[in-house]
């Protein structure tokens, strides 16, 4: 079988799997709180309770989700009256597939798809290339998203 684009990897991959990729619901929501935070910052703290007011997400399930972006240095936490969190580098400096990582870890499908030699049948597995196909696509798709290419996206949906 050829394929013609990573692009039916993928739809391959998911489709005779009966599953989708799994990003779990903190992971879903510290880019949430990132793009929350993008957009409302203007150089000063914002308070992950406006940001769980707006997103409709608990202020004490985002205060779990931005200790390991703050660990991770995406993030910084500004104490006292009119404190909160600011992102510590400029928005397109960020990209979807960082902020993922911190809370998912590694996004490739299987573990023999970056590390084929993890596999005592690497030498002689084709399906190992299928899904190194299958992390190389994801990773092009989330590694070139911006975090501003999220507000510049939010911000044309809110005009419309």
């Amino acid at each position: 079988m050829k394929f013609q684009a990573d692009k039916d990897i993928i739809q391959l991959y998911y489709e005779k799997a009966g599953e989708r990729m799994k990003i779990s619901t903190k992971g879903r929501y510290a880019l949430r709180l990132m793009l929350g935070i993008a957009l409302r910052s203007e150089g000063e703290p914002v308070s992950l309770r406006d940001v769980a007011k707006q997103e409709g997400i608990s202020d004490k399930y985002l205060e779990q989700i931005v200790t390991p972006l703050n660990r991770a240095g995406l993030v910084r936490s500004v104490r006292g009256a009119g404190g909160g969190y600011l992102l510590t580098r400029p928005a397109q400096e960020y990209t979807v597939g960082e902020i993922l990582r911190v809370l998912e870890g590694d996004l490739t499908p299987v573990p023999c798809a970056d590390t084929p030699q993890s596999c005592p049948r690497a030498e002689v597995c084709v399906t190992q290339e299928v899904w190194a196909r299958v992390a190389a696509a994801v990773a092009g798709v989330v590694d070139n998203i911006t975090l501003a290419d999220l507000v510049q996206r939010y911000q044309e949906k809110q005009k419309v």
